[in-house]
């Protein structure tokens, strides 16, 4: 029989019990493809995981059915605070929800209010911990993910008198390194979390719990091999690569995964026709449906590029505002999708208003225009300043959409210059412009286009392909062997 190792695995939402931004599709996914591993991928080890939520209102809706499980405290210098833990489960992974005050008073995954958010997830980190002890889950391991559950982390390796946890590690995946969770400095000393000293650790970032988590992990992991170094860096280290640097052999890049049932366009029935790597003639019917639907020119043999994004200069969209007028051609039609900023807003309505014959820009969130955009789009772009991981060039791929990305991060990782798709190295509007261009030229190459598409359509991006790359890690620091800065 193979030997468990326990795993904690602690997030703030996972689909399909609440989905607001990325990190649901990881906590969703990603615990199921670690508990479906057979002993033989995971080098002879059976990962029992268990995932941790807090019970969000909105995630309240009837959906799925919640037992009682226990009630217990979590005790603070205010005294103890009641708790409340639900189980359920999703796709066979047991799935428990915490409520308690600190997180039933909040209306939102993300409230407006940050000072909010820092306690409701600074009760969330350790009701976690004792939900686990009082079910007598024995857990090897902690997996944190970002700001909201760090300090699950920082709280096992610093409350010595904890015996329960004497032998636990910690794992914390970084999804997004600007957002460290604010200062929680009293916040931290109510709930008795002792004062962090190590002169490694900038002294603003002392009482923030993403920087306490990276300083107590046995393992960080950020979402792709490149941002894992790009971390180590002043332009993408926050502040705080000197204490990554210093951390460095702790730190190992993992690529997120993509749920291939949800994203599969011989299945997908949010698309016009189904297709697959064999029959790609038939993806052209949602090119000239998505055409139709934003009324613009039903010519096959004009490109159509589409991008599906949050609107934010972390995604580099004012760079492409300034870029398409450099292309020094027309033949070329757009659909953008999505919602943000609104000043990046108004100059992409201006866009339109510049290019009415050319350009659709779509101003909300709508997942089923979305998988209608990866399906009849020709050309995918990305130009992201920074993308820590990133999701929509791995669909856009699957579905036979040819990316253009600026080379960072997960992007740079995932996309294959020349084989798979287009990239540029410098974010600018010039190098965007060009990256494009180039894209444009071989699309009027039908049998260079082609094998581009097949090529992408191929790719692994299965989240067991990203379960087996933890179960390494999970194995190598349950057992003392941290493998020393695996890039």
């Amino acid at each position: 029989m193979p030997i468990n190792i326990n795993i904690l695995f602690l997030a703030v939402e996972a689909y399909p019990y609440i989905k607001v931004g990325g990190l649901a599709d990881v906590a969703g996914s990603l615990p199921f493809a670690l508990r479906s591993l057979s002993a033989k991928q995971a080098g002879g080890y059976k990962l029992d995981v268990r995932l941790v939520l807090p019970l969000h209102r909105i995630a309240q809706n009837g959906l799925f059915t919640l037992r009682p499980l226990t009630d217990f405290t979590v005790t603070t210098k205010m005294g103890e605070i009641k708790a409340q833990a639900y189980e359920s489960s999703l796709n066979g992974v047991p799935t428990y929800f915490i409520d308690g005050l600190p997180i039933s008073r909040s209306d939102f995954v993300y409230s407006p209010n940050p000072e909010i958010d820092r306690e409701k997830y600074t009760f969330f980190s350790l009701a976690a911990l004792e939900l686990a002890r009082k079910m007598n889950f024995k857990v090897d391991i902690v997996h944190a993910n970002d700001w909201h559950t760090a300090l699950s982390v920082y709280a096992i390796r610093t409350i010595k008198e904890d015996t329960y946890y004497l032998n636990t590690k910690g794992i914390l995946t970084v999804h997004n390194l600007p957002y460290m969770g604010g200062d929680s400095g009293e916040l931290l000393d109510q709930y008795g979390f002792q004062k962090l000293l190590d002169t490694s650790v900038p002294v603003w970032a002392r009482t923030q719990a993403l920087p306490l988590g990276l300083w107590a992990a046995d393992a960080i992991i950020p979402v792709s091999k490149t941002y894992a170094k790009e971390i180590l860096t002043p332009e993408f280290g926050c502040g705080l690569q000197g204490l990554l640097q210093s951390r460095a052999d702790v730190i190992t890049g993992i690529i997120n995964g993509l749920d291939l049932y949800q994203w599969d366009p011989a299945k997908d029935d949010l698309i016009i026709s189904n297709y697959s790597v064999d029959n790609l003639d038939a993806r052209l019917k949602n090119k000239i449906t998505l055409l139709q639907k934003l009324d613009l020119d039903r010519d096959p043999h004009k490109p159509l590029i589409g991008m599906v994004t949050r609107i934010d200069y972390q995604k580099g969209i004012d760079l492409t505002i300034k870029a398409l007028p450099l292309l020094k051609v027309n033949n070329w039609q757009m659909v953008i999708l999505g919602a943000g900023d609104e000043s990046i807003e108004e100059e992409l309505s201006q866009l339109q208003e510049k290019y009415p014959d050319q350009v659709r820009v779509i101003l909300r969130y709508d997942n089923s225009l979305s998988h209608l955009i990866y399906a009849g789009s020709d050309i995918f772009l990305m130009p992201s300043r920074y993308e820590p991981c990133g999701l929509s060039q791995m669909i856009a791929m699957r579905y036979g959409s040819v990316p253009v990305v600026h080379a960072t991060g997960g992007l740079k990782d995932t996309v294959e210059k020349g084989i798979t798709g287009f990239t540029f190295d410098d974010s600018s509007s010039e190098s965007q412009a060009d990256a494009l261009r180039r894209a444009l030229k071989v699309f009027s190459e039908p049998d260079k286009w082609l094998s581009l598409q097949r090529n992408g359509m191929k790719k692994d991006f299965s989240w067991t392909r990203s379960a087996i790359q933890y179960s390494i890690l999970y194995r190598s620091i349950a057992f003392n062997n941290l493998p020393g800065g695996e890039q």
